[in-house]
């Protein structure tokens, strides 16, 4: 099941795209700003944002770039109320995927939601890499620098979820919700026990130190001197 961001103030309209997505399989979480926008797609797994250009705060050009800059490489398709040529162009070289102008027809929304989502199955990443390891996905192979890393299945995904989101700190709520599926809880031990553990596998005397601890925060995996 794909997971939507909609960012959008309009609460009317918000809900109802929020009601119609959901009845169409679709999980869908929501943001009234850009602030909240921005911080509900660097921190929740989303598969595709719905972001409105006309934003309180922070409007849609300035969270889709700061995205971008970020590395947030998930289809965004902007909606805007101006049917204007330099509005789409903002969009467009600001990173956006897809530009809809309200009023629009719930079907071609639907339409191009699934198209993006098509184009970045296609397109996304057999390997992750950072430094000198990778991580085939399709073989579930794990090499550093040459050399075959065995993982348990949970230590796999583990490695994965740091990888996707390398360069970004995330938290043991962040883990415990995408890796484990469940709230944190009584997992801040274990997930400590798992990355002390993907430490001791990965890491090598030779090359730089990939997991590092943010104090009072999470892990961050540094795919950069």
């Amino acid at each position: 099941m794909a997971r939507v961001l909609i960012v959008e103030d309009q609460k009317k309209l918000l809900a109802s795209l929020q009601r119609g997505l959901q009845e169409e399989g679709y999980e869908v979480i929501s943001a009234v700003t850009g602030e909240e926008g921005y911080y509900q797609a660097t921190t929740a797994e989303v598969d595709l944002v719905v972001l409105d250009v006309m934003l309180p705060k922070r409007n849609g050009f300035q969270v889709l770039g700061d995205l971008r800059q970020r590395g947030f490489a998930k289809p965004v398709l902007m909606l805007t109320a101006r049917d204007g040529v330099d509005d789409k162009v903002l969009g467009l070289d600001a990173g956006a995927d897809d530009y809809l102008v309200k009023p629009f027809a719930f079907a071609e929304l639907l339409a191009r939601i699934r198209a993006l989502l098509r184009r970045d199955m296609a397109a996304r990443e057999l390997v992750l890499r950072a430094d000198n390891l990778e991580v085939n996905l399709v073989g579930r192979r794990v090499v550093r620098g040459g050399e075959d890393i065995e993982l348990t299945r949970r230590e796999f995904e583990l490695l994965e979820y740091l990888v996707r989101h390398k360069n970004a700190t995330v938290t043991r709520d962040m883990i415990g919700r995408d890796v484990w599926k469940e709230s944190t809880g009584n997992l801040t031990n274990v997930i400590d026990v798992y990355i002390k553990a993907l430490r001791k596998k990965i890491e090598r005397p030779d090359s730089r130190q990939l997991i590092q601890t943010v104090r009072g925060v999470g892990y961050v995996l540094r795919d950069e001197a």
